[in-house]
């Protein structure tokens, strides 16, 4: 055997192709999503319509997202991850043509419906693919240079849709993820190794999925629409039906549509935890800090998109280090102490929402408060992926997704009611208002540096990877 793979640091061209592949994904998701998000205003006036109506095209991709991701473990388990990401980039790819196609308002909400029922099981694809690549001694490091090129779609996003409305149609605002998509396709059948070895068909726990993904659905919608009575009503009923999932599956055991016992794990229920706060504050702050320098300080959405950019620009200095710095310090010392960086560049918008916005103060926070988030996930994450066994993958990015993608709805909801109860009597929001929200977001925060703690130092190995298992796995990488 090489001096190279006896090093637990060397990363392999294998891993790299894998990785570069695997990013695409995620890359192609957030940009389509930023892109989308940030023109709805404009696609209300091409499209003829309100943004009440248009604001669905962002909803109904999202909430096809949550209905299909509680099935991405079952799946990858029934036929594989790398056919299920080629297929999942195809699908993803010519419903975007669709979106491009849309006639009305309707169609391209029905055309995103489909197109989110797809990029919903891009991200947790390329985490699994890049984790089962790596192996424990590197998987931060490979995270961490993975995570940069995801980073650039919410930083180009606002600057592309922006280009595309003044200077073309609407249409290409779903048309330019054409040629990523089919770029994507070739890599992936050209460098992702087949898994046949790791494909271990179970049978689908059919109850357990109409009861986890309509109640993921109803929790999403009841939270968006929580002031109306039909989203108290949705709600309740996401409380029952996950409720009900809960019970059920903790009974069920591996043969449930989510494992329960992965939590018995320290290390997985440690960073499962983390994984939730660390979405929820990020999420949060990202809904938020806009909206406090629109409505609070009256700047424009232009404005305030560049003003927004050093937070992001924070994160990706932050992600090639990741790797050296749990190494050296460990992977609860990076976490905690990113949670706490993250904290410091947060509190001062308790201050500027009380006294003032500083440009310099704003700034330096923001940057700061990108720099720490950058340093929860993917320290937290690698935790989770090295502390179960290898067939257990795809059920654990199943569940760290839900998880990531639960936390940040609820903070968002919460931060948002906090600043409505403390409107200007006229109906105005001040800047005043801001105050609780970003004492909660605050408060938050530390307690996410609490949960960090509970991370292990390191992980070396990962359990229950018999010889066996770790021949399979290598032929399969290799094939």
């Amino acid at each position: 055997m090489s001096s190279h793979t006896e090093n637990p640091d060397y990363i392999s061209p294998e891993t790299w192709r894998i990785v570069t592949v695997a990013t695409l994904g995620p890359f192609l998701s957030t940009l389509d999503a930023t892109v989308v998000n940030v023109s709805l205003s404009g696609l209300a006036t091409e499209l003829k319509t309100n943004l009440g109506v248009i604001q669905w095209v962002a909803s109904a991709y999202l909430l096809a997202l949550a209905l299909v991701l509680p099935l991405s473990g079952w799946m990858v388990d029934r036929i594989g991850a790398r056919k299920l990401y080629i297929w999942c980039f195809a699908a993803f790819t010519v419903t975007s043509a669709l979106c491009g196609a849309a006639w009305s308002p309707a169609s391209l909400i029905g055309f995103r419906i489909l197109q989110g029922i797809a990029g919903g099981l891009l991200a947790p694809m390329a985490q699994m693919m890049i984790a089962r690549a790596a192996n424990p001694g590197n998987m931060t490091k490979v995270m961490g240079y993975a995570a940069p090129p995801v980073m650039l779609g919410p930083l180009f996003g606002p600057v592309l849709a922006g280009a595309i409305l003044q200077h073309s149609s609407w249409r290409w605002l779903f048309l330019i993820n054409l040629p990523v998509g089919v770029l994507a396709i070739v890599l992936s059948m050209l460098f992702l190794p087949r898994d046949h070895a790791d494909v271990r068909p179970r049978r689908l726990d059919f109850v357990g999925f109409m009861q986890l993904s309509p109640g993921l659905v109803a929790f999403l919608y009841g939270l968006d629409h929580v002031k109306s009575a039909g989203g108290k009503y949705a709600l309740l009923l996401a409380m029952v039906l996950i409720g009900i999932f809960l019970v059920r599956a903790g009974r069920k055991g591996d043969q449930a549509l989510m494992n329960l016992r992965l939590f018995r794990i320290p290390a997985f229920n440690a960073a499962a935890i983390t994984q939730f706060l660390a979405n929820a504050v990020a999420l949060a702050g990202q809904v938020l800090i806009p909206y406090f320098l629109i409505t609070g300080c009256n700047m424009t959405p232009e404005q305030t998109g560049w003003l927004m950019a050093p937070m992001g620009v924070g994160m990706i200095c932050t992600y090639p280090f990741m790797g050296v710095l749990a190494k050296r310090f460990g992977i609860r010392s990076v976490s905690a102490g990113g949670g706490l960086v993250a904290a410091i560049g947060t509190v001062p918008f308790i201050w500027m929402a009380a006294h003032g916005v500083s440009m310099i103060a704003l700034v330096l926070a923001l940057f700061i408060r990108g720099a720490g988030l950058g340093a929860i996930n993917i320290p937290s994450m690698s935790a989770a992926y090295s502390s179960v066994p290898k067939p257990e993958l795809p059920m654990a990015t199943t569940t760290l997704n839900i998880l990531q993608r639960l936390g940040g709805p609820i903070l968002t909801t919460l931060a948002t009611m906090l600043v409505g109860v403390h409107v200007h009597p006229g109906g105005r929001t001040i800047v005043s208002s801001f105050v609780p929200a970003f004492v909660l977001l605050s408060a938050v925060q530390l307690g996410l540096v609490a949960a960090a703690l509970r991370l292990p130092m390191r992980v070396e190995h990962r359990p229950a990877q018999d010889e066996e298992a770790d021949v399979q796995a290598f032929e399969a990488l290799t094939d």
